[in-house]
């Protein structure tokens, strides 16, 4: 492990600058946690704690950390969101997901929109420090339960085009309006917006899809959608 130290006098040696790194958490107390581990570990920086992603995207130009600590579920604008609007802003913070939820919708979602890595909140706390520093390599850190999802994800046999059209025979129209949306990448609020009806009218279209389909996630859904063989 490398150490920071003062540089012997008469040498030009060269002293790696600390990782810089933010925490988006709307838990103020898990922030605060987060931020004294993280200037605790040798080699990290903690440079700012946003309680939003509003915040966060109000601030990272200012604090420029080079790692970002993401959470999903925040008030306002989600995780995913900050993460895609993160890489405009600032192109090269790597943001790494930090939650506590892992179903198929966040993780794919969340990594799609640009996350280096995901990572659940119960994760140890030198994996944590070594994700950290993986993800500023340019790595791609992953908690172990949602690398078996990937896996599973594409060791899953494609589904052809027939066994893909029957499925969404048995959807209305405005569910299989619902099921394309999804499957262009809108989330359920711009969904709404579009179709010019509510998150919560939205999210019992959604649950009927499910149920009709025999799936569990929105990821499971939109590959059926797309083996019909057609859009």
């Amino acid at each position: 492990m490398r150490t920071f130290t003062e540089p012997p006098q008469g040498k030009d040696v060269a002293v790696e600058a600390p990782i810089r790194v933010a925490v988006v958490e709307d838990d103020e107390q898990l922030r605060q946690t987060l931020g004294a581990f993280l200037n605790r570990s040798s080699g990290l920086r903690f440079v700012a704690g946003y309680g939003s992603g509003e915040a966060a995207l109000k601030g990272v130009l200012r604090d420029r950390p080079d790692v970002v600590l993401m959470d999903i579920r925040l008030p306002g604008m989600n995780g995913v969101e900050c993460v895609s609007r993160l890489r405009e802003i600032l192109p090269s913070a790597k943001a790494v997901m930090l939650t506590a939820y892992e179903d198929d919708d966040d993780v794919f979602r969340s990594l799609a929109a640009g996350a280096f890595g995901y990572l659940v909140k119960r994760v140890e706390s030198a994996r944590l420090r070594e994700a950290i520093r993986e993800a500023h390599r340019g790595g791609s850190p992953i908690s172990g339960s949602v690398a078996r999802k990937l896996v599973e994800f594409f060791q899953q046999p494609a589904t052809d085009g027939e066994d893909g059209a029957a499925g969404m025979q048995v959807l209305s129209p405005r569910e299989g309006e619902i099921v394309k949306l999804l499957a262009e990448g809108h989330a359920y609020k711009q969904i709404a917006d579009i179709l010019h009806i509510s998150v919560n009218t939205i999210c019992t279209h959604i649950k009927r899809i499910y149920e009709k389909l025999h799936v569990h996630s929105r990821t499971e859904a939109v590959r059926i959608f797309q083996g019909r063989g057609k859009v």
